[in-house]
């Protein structure tokens, strides 16, 4: 008899509700968990495989449970330690292929795995440079995203050629330049006998379809398999998960289609929704009770979803809107979300460090508390309003934690500890170690810098291995400091960081799958939220989801803000994200704000496209009176033309062109083409004193256009 065929000593499936002991009950065939937010989805994973390898059912090296994040794959790997299902493989989809690609390599190739490069960026540059195609850091990064996303949906060079001009390529760039940055990658690739991350997908799958040898070998290795965030699957990943099933139906997934914000890099929910038809044996369990979120949240993350619209007439891109799964609140009622308008984005950072500053005196632990935003570039503000009230931060995406010098040495200080001999307890030989590395009971004072985040990563390696002792000691065990020194290692070697002391920082994508007491949703303002660059129904319906996801955060505390202007003292002229609309009762503008202007604003309709029917989000959209991709609708002859003459008046009075009328504006005069001072008035960006100064020339080169 093995390890696995023992029955467990306690019962593992009684601590979970109807819907997840049932999917945790159901050990054989296809089965499709769909999970909504805080609903408890890995609990009845982890649960399922613990209890099909105590049953003796599931072998659990034979196991593969798959995930998207190194972090989440430490976090079940963890759990189903802590049910007796430590032999159960755990990994990404990259992890579990780079670790086939490296065994099979040598017998199915030959020599040694070419080396895998980690940052596509200094072979793209090269690329755009040997096609003499300018690129600043921002391109090269855009390029890469391009690159893999070709990739993943399994386009080559020559076939992404064919589909390129379908698509906003970065920077404006032609498709065939596009085509050609990606031929010239991969040629360098070749030229130095390296790979990039996909590429470890597309070998391993060129190697199980090619050699039927190595596929029995993995069919045989394993047996089961269970794929977590199943509606972020790519076709390039189903198409490898399809080679590991071969024709067996073992195959657990968990998913939410409603929680797909990865699109852009290829991520497709359509394998989720289509499973029962792939699968018509399949059991489907839907999850919907939320153990995380008060009532008061997961009611506004309901109706965010709830009040979904046809945002957009252009044509889709196989738009689909599967009928969301409605959250049942599990927890007491908490305090209703708050939403706030402020002036200026100084004054929307100040407000949040304000409201964290009174969360912390109330007792909130500051680790629970974050701020979410759309774009990594807003995060500057808080960052500043923060550090002016001593509040420590994180940034989640920043350096990686075991990557850090100080945490480096603070290990190596450890692992030197192993040789001495002590009879103190391990909690307190850790501290003893580490106060000659920047560890002190207390915060330096000064709450920001160098010495406060070496502080706050030697508190983090001291909060481990408390949490070491604390284990050991549930197993009845006596801590050594080699148990910690390990418990380091395993973590360093997966990524798995400790939870550190400070506000965390984060865009609304780095924070799918966390989740806080406190969360603060900044900057929800048209073009951020949705981001301008969604023109589409497809776009504005990924918008959603994404301020879906970001609700979904917070347990308890919930905060949506926007702003009115982007710097002090500027053009009151944004309006808070459409996705507020229905959600919060009333418009809340800010006391500081004058009242005629309130009023004013309250009446104000966005402009939308006289073309397609979108919202306007720029100015210079505003003053067209259409979106910047829908096509031009004014006279070109006549607007090169007036550009003529501005070029001269600018010239004879020795001003800048931009100063005499803008391009958008002379666009706007070529479209409607007014034949009077009245009708010219109307165009955007014709002032009264523009009017009186230039008015009857502008109205003579229409009129000589005309003639």
């Amino acid at each position: 008899m093995t390890e696995y065929d023992n029955p467990p000593a306690v019962d593992l499936l009684a601590g979970l509700d109807a819907e997840q002991r049932q999917a945790a009950e159901t050990l054989s065939g296809p089965l499709c968990i769909l999970a909504g937010a805080g609903t408890g989805k890995t609990r009845a994973i982890t649960h399922r495989i613990a209890h099909g390898v105590h049953t003796g059912i599931y072998n659990p090296t034979s196991v593969l449970a798959l995930t998207f994040t190194t972090r989440a794959a430490a976090e079940m790997r963890t759990r189903l330690r802590q049910l007796g299902a430590s032999g159960v493989q755990t990994r990404t989809f990259h992890a579990a292929a780079l670790r086939q690609l490296q065994y099979f390599w040598p017998q199915a190739i030959g020599g040694s795995l070419p080396n895998l490069v980690e940052h596509k960026a200094p072979l793209i540059a090269e690329a755009a440079r040997r096609l003499r195609i300018s690129s600043d850091r921002a391109m090269v990064r855009d390029l890469a995203a391009e690159i893999e996303w070709a990739k993943v949906s399994m386009h080559t060079p020559e076939s992404y050629a064919k589909i390129a001009s379908s698509r906003d390529l970065p920077n404006g760039l032609e498709a065939v330049s596009m085509a050609r940055i990606f031929q010239t990658y991969e040629e360098l690739k070749d030229d130095r006998s390296v790979i990039d991350f996909e590429d470890v997908l597309l070998l391993t799958i060129a190697i199980l379809e090619d050699n039927e040898k190595v596929a029995a070998n993995v069919r045989q290795q394993y047996r089961h398999f269970v794929v977590d965030e199943y509606q972020d699957v790519s076709p390039l990943q189903q198409r490898l998960l399809d080679l590991w099933l071969g024709q067996r139906n073992e195959l657990c997934v968990v998913g939410d289609a409603s929680q797909t914000i990865y699109s852009f890099t290829g991520a497709r929910p359509d394998f989720l929704l289509n499973f029962s038809a792939r699968f018509p044996e399949a059991k489907v369990v839907k999850l919907v009770r939320d153990y995380r979120s008060t009532p008061e949240v997961v009611n506004l993350a309901n109706k965010v979803l709830a009040n979904r619209r046809i945002e957009s007439q252009v044509p889709d891109r196989n738009v689909t809107w599967p009928e969301p799964l409605e959250l049942i609140a599990q927890r007491d009622h908490g305090p209703a979300p708050e939403f706030f308008e402020a002036t200026d984005d100084e004054n929307e950072a100040e407000e949040v460090a304000q409201r964290i500053k009174k969360l912390l005196k109330n007792g909130q632990d500051i680790s629970e508390i974050a701020i979410l935003y759309r774009t990594n570039g807003q995060s500057q503000a808080f960052e500043q309003a923060l550090t002016a009230y001593s509040i420590p931060y994180v940034m989640r995406g920043a350096e990686r934690f075991f990557s850090r010098r100080e945490v480096k040495e603070g290990m190596l200080a450890l692992r030197a500890g192993l040789s001495v001999a002590e009879d103190a307890p391990v909690a307190q030989m850790v501290r003893d170690i580490l106060s000659s590395h920047g560890y002190s009971v207390n915060a330096p004072s000064g709450g920001t810098g160098a010495v406060r985040q070496r502080w706050e990563s030697m508190s983090a390696l001291v909060r481990l291995a408390d949490e070491v002792v604390a284990l050991k000691k549930q197993q009845e065990i006596d801590a050594t400091l080699h148990d910690v020194v390990k418990e380091l290692e395993d973590r360093a070697a997966i990524q798995h960081a400790p939870t550190l002391d400070g506000v965390t920082l984060a865009s609304f994508h780095a924070a799918k799958g966390l989740e806080w007491d406190a969360v603060f949703l900044v900057g929800l303002n048209e073009g951020l939220v949705p981001i301008s660059y969604a023109k589409d129904q497809a776009g504005f319906d990924e918008e959603r989801r994404l301020l879906y996801v970001g609700i979904t955060r917070a347990r308890m505390h919930l905060f949506l803000s926007w702003s009115l202007a982007r710097t002090p003292g500027g053009r009151a002229h944004r309006y808070p994200s459409r996705f507020l609309d229905g959600i919060k009762s009333v418009r809340q503008a800010s006391s500081r704000q004058p009242a005629a202007y309130r009023k004013r604003e309250q009446k104000v309709t966005p402009a939308v496209c006289t073309t397609c029917g979108s919202f306007l989000t720029s100015a210079k959209e505003r003053k067209l009176k259409r979106c910047a991709s829908c096509p031009a609708a004014y006279d070109e002859a006549l607007f090169e033309n007036l550009r003529e003459w501005r070029s001269e008046i600018a010239q004879s009075n020795a001003v800048p062109a931009f100063v005499i009328f803008t391009d958008a504006t002379l666009m706007a005069i070529a479209e409607h083409q007014p034949d009077s001072v009245q009708g010219l008035s109307k165009i955007p960006g014709v002032g009264r004193s523009k009017l009186e100064r230039y008015g009857e020339a502008v109205l003579a080169v229409v009129g000589e256009h005309r003639a």
